[in-house]
């Protein structure tokens, strides 16, 4: 199976939910990942909320052209799921 979103919603702080093809779902922050030219961009709130499905690509993307893999959103949904160690 090829992994691809099905959901995807822009929540404040950062955030995604995410819903995918395997049946998964749930919230992702992006805090850490928003750096560089493309990705630093979309620390301004209003394009960060841009974030909408792709048609063709099934992932995340933004009104500046910016996307992430679904594995790599998969990814992190699965890690930040995980109890934090105290």
């Amino acid at each position: 199976m090829i992994l691809h979103t099905t959901e995807v919603m822009p929540l404040p702080g950062y955030r995604l939910f995410l819903g995918f093809n395997s049946g998964q779902s749930g919230e992702v922050n992006l805090t850490d990942e928003l750096e560089g030219d493309v990705f630093g961009a979309l620390r301004d709130p209003t394009l960060f909320a841009t974030s909408s499905q792709h048609p063709v690509m099934r992932t995340v993307a933004w009104a500046n052209g910016a996307d992430l893999a679904p594995e790599f959103l998969f990814e992190m949904l699965q890690k930040q799921r995980k109890p934090q160690a105290a």
